[in-house]
């Protein structure tokens, strides 16, 4: 997948591609969603740096419900509703990825449940073979209306992503911002894109996103 970025060239803007994995907007490209998920695309989305983006936390430190966090796309405004629900030892890895700067920008956010399955998709780290009950995801572009193969995605053609790349992700479980339910949130395991929930007090992996307009 690629999108497009412009650049200004003689005082005109001029069209270049976006391949996914290269430096943009503060960090990585990672594919396009559809908010309205309707195979049209609105915005790029961008992954953090792995060295300054990524960490380790509880969703939340008590399984209680967390009123308006429960979007499986906007992940910007289930962050807020998180960071504005409690502080960070209540919710340390929504106010994390609120509080962080990096590559120049300070709007990251907790990526909701289908912005992850994105990254997955277009930046799987390794040649596992894929959990084929996950998958399905109509803010994809275009949108996938079917579970994975076993060997669909396949491992990410963008090197610095793949196993042992500098920005890889780990081949583990990466919390979304996506509440399940009163006492669990959605998980997507990055060795197979099984996509599954852990209670909130649980300790998991996640790294900041964040969104350019098309």
């Amino acid at each position: 997948m690629s999108g497009i970025m412009l650049n200004i060239v003689g005082g005109r803007f001029a069209p270049s591609v976006l391949a996914i994995g290269d430096a943009f907007g503060g960090g990585f490209y990672a594919g396009q969603i559809s908010t309205a998920g309707n195979s049209i695309a609105d915005y790029n989305l961008v992954v953090g740096p792995n060295a300054s983006a990524e960490s380790a936390a509880q969703w939340k430190n008590v399984n209680t419900a967390t009123p308006g966090a429960d979007s499986n796309i906007n992940g910007p405004q289930n962050t807020l509703d998180m960071v504005a629900n409690g502080n960070a030892t209540v919710y340390p890895a929504a106010h994390f990825c609120n509080d962080l700067t990096t590559g120049g920008f300070s709007d990251w956010y907790m990526p909701a449940k289908n912005e992850l399955e994105v990254c997955y998709y277009n930046l799987k780290p390794t040649t596992t073979a894929n959990n084929t009950s996950s998958g399905i995801n109509p803010n994809a572009v275009p949108a996938r209306a079917s579970n994975y193969t076993s060997g669909n995605p396949a491992q990410t053609s963008a090197t610095n992503f793949q196993f042992t790349g500098a920005e890889d992700f780990t081949a583990t479980s990466y919390w979304s911002s996506t509440e399940k339910s009163t006492t669990e949130a959605w998980v997507s395991y990055f060795s197979s894109g099984y996509q599954i929930y852990f209670t909130k007090d649980s300790t998991s992996v996640f790294r900041a996103v964040r969104r350019v307009a098309v």
